[in-house]
């Protein structure tokens, strides 16, 4: 049985990829930073998916000493990892700082991910054949010619759009690096845009949520939660893309990246800086 582990995985995309991994047979762990939300959303997702295999725990993207106490937690609960999906992501209207000193956006989209991945890298590769899903987003093209490294934490500007497309082009570069590294030990690593769907998922407590604004007016042209949950479940399950990796897929197909995101030397230059900033090396 494979187990799989999904960030943010008690709404919208994520619960509908919890679902249909579930249906598929494997072991679902949702990660939840509300603990009530998890435990509620794991009961729909058992209802809906027949399977009673659907656990939750506790993680708070926001907060390294979570993403470590939810690391080993799984290290210490199951002796397989055969696929890691890391869809959490957040957008804030208003800059907010992290209690590690981060903007929250950049550690919430991307540093956190990488120190999770970090953490269970040996045990997914012991489990291999494995994947590793990165929920990324044609966003990414918002960060224009590329990541400003001398500002990563939107201290100089804060712009809320151009803030969060920079956090999805380091998913993909990340992913794009990932999968450099992991060359050789059969596990995987790829990036999907799930395409602009209809849920809100700016973080609970900002009162100012960009989210709300840009759902309303964008509704009318979003797709369903489960729609756009398909190309990661296709992504993270299908025998079609077994061995592919270093990918970014749209419509479970395969997808142009910006030119930004193709950059090898940015890809290594973030892997470096996101060890620092993290501890992970």
């Amino acid at each position: 049985m494979k187990t799989v582990v999904i960030t943010g995985g008690n709404s919208g995309i994520g619960k509908e990829t919890a679902v249909g991994l579930a249906q598929r047979g494997a072991r679902v762990v949702i990660a939840s930073r509300n603990a009530a939300k998890g435990q509620a959303a794991v009961s729909e997702i058992r209802a809906r998916s027949g399977s009673e295999i659907v656990e939750m725990r506790a993680l708070d993207l926001a907060s390294f000493a979570s993403v470590r106490t939810f690391a080993a937690e799984l290290l210490g609960g199951y002796e397989r990892i055969d696929v890691l999906v890391n869809n959490a992501g957040v957008v804030l209207r208003h800059r907010e700082v992290t209690t590690d000193g981060h903007e929250m956006t950049f550690q919430v989209n991307h540093l956190g991910p990488f120190l999770l991945t970090a953490l269970l890298r040996d045990r997914i590769v012991a489990s291999a054949p494995a994947r590793i899903v990165m929920t990324a987003s044609h966003a990414h093209k918002y960060a224009g010619k590329g990541i400003d490294f001398d500002d990563l934490d939107s201290e100089k500007k804060y712009p809320p759009f151009k803030v969060y497309g920079r956090t999805k082009l380091m998913n993909i570069l990340f992913t794009r690096e990932l999968a450099r590294r992991l060359d050789g030990t059969n596990v995987t690593a790829n990036a999907v845009h799930p395409g602009y769907v209809a849920s809100n998922f700016a973080r609970e407590g900002d009162t100012g949520k960009l989210g709300n604004v840009a759902m309303v007016l964008g509704r009318p042209f979003a797709i369903s939660a489960a729609k756009g949950a398909e190309t990661t479940i296709y992504v993270a399950s299908s025998p079609e893309v077994e061995g592919v990796t270093g990918q970014y897929f749209y419509k479970s197909a395969f997808a142009k990246e910006s030119a930004a995101a193709q950059d090898d030397a940015a890809a290594a230059r973030l892997w470096e800086i996101s060890e620092q900033l993290t501890n992970a090396g």
